[in-house]
């Protein structure tokens, strides 16, 4: 039988350091590209893939996410009573009365392997989507992992988004080598946790999209602390390649390393350059700014 994909997990227990002091109150995926903060766009491109469960992996300084999918009872009705429609229906909207949400507090911060495995009372027997906010990706028509679903739907396995990263940047990510292929997915044949440029397998980097079947969970269960110190998937996943393909597929579109200021800032002002409101006028600005002797 075809299973479906149903149910994403967000690991967003992680403190956003390199964004310090903004993250000291408030919580890394809360941070807006343009008007809307990055958790959001991470939950609506699961929702353009059908995904109807969101499962969100918190810790006790996250409460703003929390709220932030909470139903504003007062807000809804002061906009209501001053006749604000458009701001009402965009409130409502971050909630779509078909999708639930479910918080799971992650006690201790022990890496994403361990953030993914707290979410198996939930996901059960079941496949799923993980997705990482840091990454956000933008490809203008059905998202990053609705693409991801269709192919898990044709193939039934594991699935990793990857993307060709410059080659010196390999210690910053999950590297994969895959087998010889003429499509956009192909099989893994090893998968390394942020191996160091002169030793890395290739320069196809894991970038925070994943469709995984449950049998992760027996692996990550199994899985000791690897790089960093922390319970890495990677290392979970490697493990999974003995027993079933996994694919590595590049998806269409282009990511925004929000995790980093430039990436994030990058995002800020192309996002604005798409926005329907903002593009006119602020493309504008950045071609007088360019004219300008700021720059």
């Amino acid at each position: 039988m075809t299973k479906k994909i149903t149910k994403a997990v967000f690991p967003v227990a992680g403190l956003g350091t390199r964004f310090l002091p903004a993250t000291k109150a408030i919580a890394k995926e809360m941070l807006p590209v343009v008007d809307k903060p990055l958790i959001q766009y991470a939950v609506e491109e699961a929702v353009a893939a059908g995904i109807d469960t969101m499962v969100f992996i918190t810790s006790r300084s996250k409460n703003a996410i929390t709220d932030h999918f909470d139903k504003a009872y007062e807000l809804e009705k002061e906009l209501e009573s001053k006749n604000k429609a458009d701001l009402l229906k965009l409130l409502k909207d971050i909630v779509p009365p078909n999708v639930s949400y479910v918080f799971i507090r992650q006690a201790e911060a022990l890496g994403l392997g361990h953030a993914v495995y707290c979410a198996r009372p939930v996901i059960g027997d079941e496949p799923f989507a993980v997705i990482l906010a840091d990454d956000m990706v933008e490809d203008g028509e059905r998202g990053c992992m609705a693409q991801m679903v269709e192919l898990y739907e044709q193939k039934q396995t594991s699935i990793l988004g990857v993307e060709r990263i410059n080659p010196a940047d390999t210690a910053s990510y999950g590297i994969v080598k895959t087998a010889a292929s003429s499509e956009k997915s192909a099989r893994i044949e090893v998968i390394v946790e942020k191996p160091k440029p002169e030793v890395a397998p290739s320069n196809l980097a894991v970038v925070g999209r994943y469709i995984l079947t449950p049998a992760i969970f027996d692996k990550l269960k199994n899985t000791g602390r690897g790089a960093g110190g922390e319970i890495q998937l990677t290392d979970a996943i490697a493990d999974l390649l003995n027993d079933e393909p996994v694919l590595a597929y590049e998806f269409e579109g282009t990511r925004y390393d929000c995790g980093s200021k430039l990436g994030f800032l990058i995002a800020n002002v192309e996002m604005a350059l798409l926005h329907s409101e903002l593009k006119a006028d602020f493309s504008s600005y950045l071609k007088d700014l360019i004219k300008s002797d700021k720059l």
